[in-house]
């Protein structure tokens, strides 16, 4: 749905109807942008500049039956040097890291670090012994897609 006018979205109360729309219009543009196949954009009209299609990520998904699941998607910014506490997500997660270097570690999982533009995975159920910005100077922001059952919570402290 095209904007025509200039919104107010209040983006400190989540509960406004602005902010879920606002988000979900960004969420829905993002996954429109994902899955348009290459086929549709190389119908291109000649001399006109042209769309770059690259391949960022590819994971095989968890064999789960999705009936009476949903996903929540957050925007998420970590100060630099800062960690979260151990976390367990009994869904899957998908992240992608907006800006900064992200570092990460799934229990019985060597620590990794990821960089602005890279995607990441997390299987079924996994342990998040630390999450956080890589950088003493510089935040991380990611964005995540939580998928878990609806109604019940999708990040547990441990």
């Amino acid at each position: 749905m095209p904007v025509t006018e200039k919104e107010n979205i209040d983006m400190n109360n989540p509960t406004s109807s602005g902010f879920r729309n606002g988000r979900r219009r960004f969420l829905e543009a993002s996954l429109a942008g994902v899955m348009l196949p290459p086929s549709i954009l190389a119908n291109e009209t000649p001399g006109q500049v042209k769309a770059v299609v690259r391949d960022v990520f590819q994971q095989e998904l968890p064999k789960v039956n999705l009936d009476g699941w949903d996903f929540e998607a957050a925007d998420i910014t970590f100060p630099p040097g800062y960690f979260s506490h151990a976390h367990l997500h009994p869904g899957f997660v998908i992240g992608y890291v907006l800006e900064g270097e992200f570092r990460t570690q799934l229990e019985g999982q060597p620590e990794a670090i990821y960089k602005t533009g890279q995607m990441f995975f997390e299987p079924l159920a996994s342990h998040h012994m630390l999450a956080g910005s890589a950088s003493k100077t510089a935040p991380a922001r990611i964005l995540v897609m939580v998928f878990g059952e609806k109604g019940k919570p999708k990040t547990i402290a441990l």
